[in-house]
């Protein structure tokens, strides 16, 4: 009997990282949006209590979940020590980067600075693996970036001052991420992707309320609005995107599953106009063109060398 593909006939990836990977793209492109609701100024989360509050919540439930199903796997200190990193970087250093920064930044603005994320994996994998990447990587990469700068030009005109700070945390916002993820991806870890997301979110809510201390943030008292974003940001956010980012980690190449870096401003920065009434224009529209393109760029040259790959570890959320 001929046995059934777990590959996608047209892409040649499993459908499995094909699933988890469409899910990040349509989640994480609207919790900008939920994030900059959660921070508001008046009623809304401090930025690393927001960042506390609702990875505590997301851990507790997803540990919960694989201690009761029994797919508990216990870390070694090398692996602890890799979630506990990989977690403070990727939400500490990524997420809390972009809820301090929403503060003084529209939801839309803030996704284009971390659509920079594809070049800034591209660069530290090379430098991890001593391998420059390949002319059609860069120039796809290039693209997609010159995407951003198009989007991000009238931004870049009209702000001020005040903007100089956030602006530099969504720069930095990327760059942690993209350490982080790169760390989890390279160390093979023997868990299963319901207690990688957890654990991670672990770590980063021992961050996130060791700077809320710090920082001396206050106890929050949110309107009704601000907690249905909080509870978007747990469910939608942590428990389904970011699970779902760390099987597309497992099961696709680091740079296809980083393209979601490119799609998700595209996607908030329609939110953000749909609901917050943020202006699109024709630089709007040329930027979204120009990232598209790099999306498929990225896709179309990792596609062949994964083929060459035999297909190891497939395996979806519900077997872990």
């Amino acid at each position: 009997m001929k046995p059934v593909s777990t590959k996608s006939p047209d892409s040649g990836y499993p459908l499995a990282g094909l699933f988890h990977l469409g899910v990040v793209y349509l989640v994480w492109g609207s919790t900008y949006l939920a994030i900059r609701i959660a921070v508001m100024p008046g009623d809304g989360f401090k930025p690393f209590m927001l960042g506390g509050t609702r990875t505590l919540m997301a851990a507790a439930i997803l540990l919960l979940w694989v201690w009761l199903s029994k797919r508990w796997i216990k870390p070694t200190r090398k692996e602890l020590l890799v979630l506990t990193i990989s977690g403070l970087l990727t939400w500490v250093g990524g997420n809390g980067l972009v809820n301090w920064g929403e503060q003084n930044a529209d939801s839309g603005f803030a996704a284009l600075l971390v659509g920079m994320l594809p070049i800034w994996t591209a660069i530290i994998e090379s430098i991890w693996d001593r391998r420059p990447p390949t002319l059609k990587l860069i120039g796809s990469l290039l693209i997609g970036f010159a995407g951003l700068v198009v989007l991000c030009y009238p931004e870049i005109q009209g702000g001020g001052q005040s903007k100089f700070w956030a602006i530099i945390a969504l720069i930095c916002a990327p760059l942690s991420w993209g350490i982080g993820s790169i760390l989890l991806v390279k160390s093979k870890l023997r868990q299963g992707s319901l207690m990688i997301s957890g654990m991670q979110q672990a770590a980063g809510c021992v961050g996130f309320f060791v700077l809320v201390l710090l920082f001396k943030e206050p106890v929050p008292d949110p309107s009704p609005q601000v907690w249905g974003a909080w509870i978007y940001l747990v469910v939608a956010g942590s428990l389904l995107a970011f699970t779902s980012y760390m099987a597309a980690l497992k099961l696709l190449p680091i740079p296809l599953v980083m393209t979601y870096g490119y799609v998700n401003p595209v996607i908030a920065i329609f939110l953000g106009w749909i609901i917050l009434g943020e202006a699109i224009t024709i630089y709007t529209i040329i930027g979204t063109v120009l990232i598209l393109a790099g999306v498929a760029g990225v896709f179309h040259e990792k596609r062949r060398r994964y083929e060459e790959l035999p297909l190891q570890g497939v395996e979806t959320i519900a077997e872990k």
